[in-house]
């Protein structure tokens, strides 16, 4: 069994990329192929799939879920929403030198009022005074990650969001999902790839370092899923037909995962803690693209339950000495269910 310290590694910072590339498909591919290595670039990705094939991809759409206020009393606030609950309602991470109490008022971004209500665990509840989607998408700013130093701008705007994306809910981008652009979508549709989506709403808790030593005492962190009965269906049919089923990031992974708990991939909506270690039995996914993690992530562990631990340990070593672009913004991963994984 493995514990948190193996799960840590050196990365040079000047590895974390930083800014999107000028293209979206421009990034590079680390192909894992059994035990080989093999460097390629994303657009290759076309030449590793085969007809029959199904993409899965998350889209969920980034919220500008970002703002900056004042209390009645003057102090200032950052609020970070996490997660919409109903159009007038969210619950927000709220920084303030002293806890706002319920009933308080918080005027955001100098253009509206919010009223805290009650705790739910580590986040507070806030009513908005109009529809949420509205008043976040007009005053909002985007979220980028934590290890990204400069605010978001225009171009992050546009490029930490998926070509695809839809259902708006999330606070973080699927990332694997910002490699591909029109163009490579088309050319995987021509070879006879099959698309299929789920909705996970991705939270903020996706950035937080695991800190219990013994991974079993990690509580993990909750996000709502949507998978629809034309998902399942895609599903069955290109297993029946005898074609993978490919997640397009880690969010896809654990929404079809989350849903086959019962041994078949259901339709439905749900909230998944579902935290995957190596031992994790894989249900419906059989091969996965994804970025690079961060060290001691809950993420790391999945893609290393997947892939094999000593696998992943080999290919990270690899992208290091390469010079492979890291996190969000950076490059990718092929990886196939190694099923024997421990």
């Amino acid at each position: 069994m493995h514990s948190l310290s193996d799960y840590d590694f050196e990365l040079p910072p000047e590895l974390i990329a930083q800014t999107p590339l000028s293209e979206r498909s421009a990034s590079r591919l680390l192909h894992l192929d059994g035990d080989r290595l093999i460097d390629r670039q994303f657009t290759d990705i076309v030449d590793q799939l085969a007809a029959g094939d199904l993409l899965v991809f998350n889209d969920t759409r980034v919220l500008k879920a970002r703002f900056f206020g004042v209390k009645e009393t003057g102090g200032k606030v950052e609020v970070l929403v996490e997660r919409v609950v109903d159009n007038r309602t969210v619950h927000a991470q709220v920084r303030a030198s002293k806890s706002p109490p319920a009933g308080a008022r918080i005027c955001l971004a100098e253009a509206f009022d919010v009223v805290v209500g009650e705790r739910v665990g580590e986040f507070y509840t806030l009513v908005f005074p109009a529809d949420v989607f509205e008043l976040i998408e007009a005053h909002g700013r985007l979220p980028l990650p934590p290890y990204i130093e400069h605010d978001a701008d225009a171009f992050d705007e546009t490029r930490y969001q998926t070509v695809y994306a839809k259902h708006a809910g999330a606070v973080a981008a699927p990332t694997a999902g910002l490699h591909f652009d029109q163009a490579l979508l088309e050319r995987l549709q021509q070879k006879g790839i099959g698309f299929a989506y789920v909705t996970l709403h991705v939270g903020a808790g996706t950035f937080q370092p695991v800190r219990s030593e013994n991974l079993a005492e990690h509580k993990m962190h909750s996000e709502w899923y949507t998978i629809t009965e034309a998902t399942v269906e895609a599903v069955r049919a290109t297993k029946a037909a005898g074609g993978k089923v490919i997640a397009v990031g880690t969010t896809s992974l654990r929404a079809l995962e989350s849903a086959s708990q019962s041994g078949v991939l259901q339709a439905g909506s749900a909230d998944t803690a579902l935290f995957i270690t190596p031992g994790y039995v894989f249900k419906t996914v059989e091969r996965l693209i994804t970025n690079f993690h961060l060290p001691k992530s809950t993420l790391l562990m999945l893609v290393s339950a997947f892939a094999g631990y000593d696998c992943i340990r080999a290919a990270y070593a690899h992208a290091i000495a390469q010079r492979y672009r890291f996190f969000s913004y950076g490059d990718a991963m092929l990886l196939s269910l190694q099923r024997a994984s421990q």
